[in-house]
């Protein structure tokens, strides 16, 4: 096949493979009861789109995310757990200071915002890094926020084009969003954060 054809052919195969893994993802979510199986089906997820970042394209894709979801179920529901008790507890604690009418308790309030930031940089690696590399327990907590400070430049980058791709979805195709937001945001962060990648594989971060 050539020209015209090979695309909307290649368009055809990209489509069925992100919608697929999207709704095994939604699937796996559910099974979990959400709470505990959106950790593991996201990595499970960022498992599959691993492959095809580095090119294994024609990959199991259910094989991969099943055996994924099942290996890592405890330790992605552990860290997850670890996440959600801090996101909680920044915003609590930005809710109590911005409820303070002192000057001291407002400025401090920037503060907590600034850590924020830094924890939904750490968030937006944390998944390829996962996947990608093999290490301890506190190390996936560690790592995603060092590589995100190290890779400033990348980070906006990431940041900024995952929001406007999906802002630009919502107000146009909304639908879109049910059948690939997942999956198309999980290969647009592990594409992005595999650049990084070379610089730490060979000490394994």
């Amino acid at each position: 096949m050539h020209g015209f054809i090979a695309g909307y052919y290649t368009f055809c195969i990209w489509t069925m493979r992100l919608a697929y893994l999207n709704i095994l993802w939604v699937f796996f979510t559910l099974v979990g009861l959400i709470i505990f199986g959106f950790m593991p089906a996201t990595a499970a997820m960022f498992a599959v789109v691993r492959k095809w970042v580095l090119g294994e394209e024609d990959s199991a894709i259910f094989k991969t995310f099943w055996d994924s979801y099942r290996k890592e179920f405890l330790k992605a529901n552990g860290l997850g757990m670890m996440f959600f008790l801090f996101g909680y507890f920044l915003i609590i604690e930005f809710q109590i200071l911005r409820l303070q009418e002192s000057l001291l308790y407002f400025i401090v309030s920037f503060g907590v915002i600034t850590i924020f930031i830094l924890y939904t940089i750490a968030l937006t690696y944390f998944f390829p890094i996962f996947v990608h590399f093999n290490l301890k327990l506190t190390d996936y907590l560690k790592w995603p926020f060092i590589i995100g400070i190290v890779h400033p430049i990348l980070t906006l980058f990431m940041m900024i084009g995952l929001l406007t791709i999906l802002y630009i979805t919502f107000m146009t195709i909304p639908a879109i969003l049910f059948f690939f937001g997942g999956s198309m945001s999980a290969y647009f962060i592990m594409w992005g954060a595999s650049k990084t990648f070379d610089k730490y594989e060979m000490n394994e971060v």
